[in-house]
């Protein structure tokens, strides 16, 4: 797999499922917990007060998070911030709606922006797996109370980082396409190829944060040899499922 510069059709494809897949999420989380607006003058200005005050303890409770630990309570969080409980469950209505506003808000302002960053990057192909991987790795390894807290929470705000891990899984599968097709190669599995690469590299952090028995660097290095070997053998194979089966690459003699 050669490792021409990234073509710009690349990264802006990139940036662009990303944006629209950040979208759907934001409405997915931001609706239930906003009533209809209406006409009425004054529903619509709480209902911009309601949505700012939410930004603003969301931001609150990432602070606390930080500080106190991915378990802080509400009693810890609304403590840390500097409210009452109460006012807290005035605008979520339990912590894991808290939890999916932090993911929303953490996804956003954290993650996907250094993942667009590195993919949007003017590097060879290689380069680029090792940065995408190293990127992740090194977000969560510099911020591990707030990862598990949102990503790696096993509760009902999960969902969220599932859609979270679509956002990702859409940026590369836009990138995937526009880099194989330029080499000739089958297109029709990169959203599969792209969903697996994402999830076996979030199971694999999840993993790795909880019981972290190796540097960044080592995981980054581990991540990105399994996932750079999967892409050369699609390549080589013209990304055909049919081809890859009649010649898969052979493994040494044991």
């Amino acid at each position: 797999m050669a490792n021409p510069p990234i073509p710009t059709s690349a990264a802006r494809a990139a940036v662009n499922a990303a944006a629209t897949l950040t979208r759907e999420l934001e409405q997915r989380v931001l609706t239930p917990a906003v009533e209809a607006v209406t006409s009425d003058g004054r529903k619509q200005r709480w209902e911009k007060h309601k949505q700012e005050r939410r930004a603003e303890l969301t931001t609150g409770t990432i602070e606390a998070v930080r500080a106190l630990g991915a378990e802080a309570g509400m009693d810890d969080i609304a403590r840390h911030i500097g409210v009452s409980k109460t006012v807290l469950y005035r605008y979520f209505a339990d912590k894991n709606d808290l939890a999916a506003a932090v993911t929303l808000a953490y996804v956003e302002s954290t993650i996907m922006p250094r993942l667009i960053e590195a993919l949007s990057g003017d590097i060879g192909d290689y380069r680029l797996v090792q940065a995408t991987i190293s990127v992740y790795v090194e977000t969560v390894s510099s911020d591990p109370n707030v990862y598990r807290f949102t990503m790696a929470r096993p509760s009902a705000s999960r969902p969220v980082a599932a859609d979270a891990e679509k956002i990702f899984a859409g940026a590369l599968e836009s990138t995937l396409e526009t880099r194989f097709a330029a080499r000739g190669a089958q297109t029709s599995g990169a959203r599969t190829w792209a969903t697996a690469m994402v999830g076996a590299t979030t199971r694999a952090v999840e993993e790795w944060i909880s019981s972290p028995d190796r540097t960044a660097r080592a995981l980054t290095d581990e991540l990105t040899m399994m996932v750079w070997s999967s892409l050369v053998g699609i390549v080589q194979a013209g990304g055909d499922p049919e081809a890859f089966a009649a010649n898969p690459p052979k493994l040494p003699p044991a």
